[in-house]
């Protein structure tokens, strides 16, 4: 295991590792100990009492973040006819189907991808660049859709995707550390609420586990997993 480095150990020596907060205490130690020179992201971490390797006990979905994640969205809209005109007013950045080729060479400067459902046949072709980079559209995630305007003020605005891994774990950005505690706060909580409605029926036990908040380059905090049970 790496030694951290000196501003890590600085950082983790402000507060008590071991304790579990409310929400606004350590969003606050969060923003106290960010040291890095850049605005840092503001991740949570779950750990969830599932098991992935059943369908049914699968944890994913979206939320729009009300003050967003403070990172400017690349959308791009992969489709045709009307809904050109619908995306582009809608404020994608980029439309069109001759984007499938250009993904197919390489291209892929871009954060989210709606396509509306006549062109998914074309896309399936694109499932092993796009998928493990979390791009693949998808009808869960509210990125195939016919109301391509929604679909885009939605990621615009905020919107975040979210999925358990194998070993029980969601990651996601609920803002920067140069937002306000209320601001993080409020995010938190709307994430937090949608992993809770999130429950599978077929989870037993514990659902929420642990849950941390954390800068890019800064300590966990935890926060008090019995809030949430």
């Amino acid at each position: 295991m790496a030694t951290r480095g000196k501003k890590y150990r600085t950082a983790a020596e402000r507060f008590d590792r071991a304790a579990r907060f409310q929400p606004r205490q350590a969003i606050e130690h969060v923003k106290q100990s960010a040291y890095a020179k850049f605005d840092e992201t503001v991740d949570v971490a779950l750990r969830l009492g599932v098991d992935p390797r059943h369908a049914d006990q699968i944890v994913r979905g979206t939320v729009v973040l009300p003050h967003g994640t403070g990172k400017k969205v690349r959308v791009l809209v992969i489709t045709q006819g009307d809904r050109v005109k619908e995306a582009e007013q809608a404020g994608a950045d980029f439309v069109g189907v001759e984007y499938i080729a250009k993904i197919k060479e390489g291209w892929l400067d871009v954060d989210a991808i709606v396509a509306t459902p006549d062109v998914m046949g074309q896309l399936g072709a694109l499932g092993r660049i796009l998928g493990p980079r979390g791009l693949m559209p998808n009808p869960k995630a509210g990125t195939v859709s016919m109301d391509v305007a929604k679909a885009v003020r939605d990621i615009k605005a905020g919107k975040i995707e979210f999925r358990v891994d194998k070993t029980g774990n969601i990651h996601a950005p609920i803002g920067r550390v140069s937002f306000t505690v209320e601001q993080l706060e409020a995010n938190f909580t709307a994430f937090m609420d949608t992993i809770v409605r999130s429950r599978p029926s077929a989870a037993k036990g514990v659902y929420v586990r642990t849950v941390a908040l954390s800068s890019t380059m800064g300590p966990g905090v935890r926060v008090d997993p019995g809030l949430y049970r």
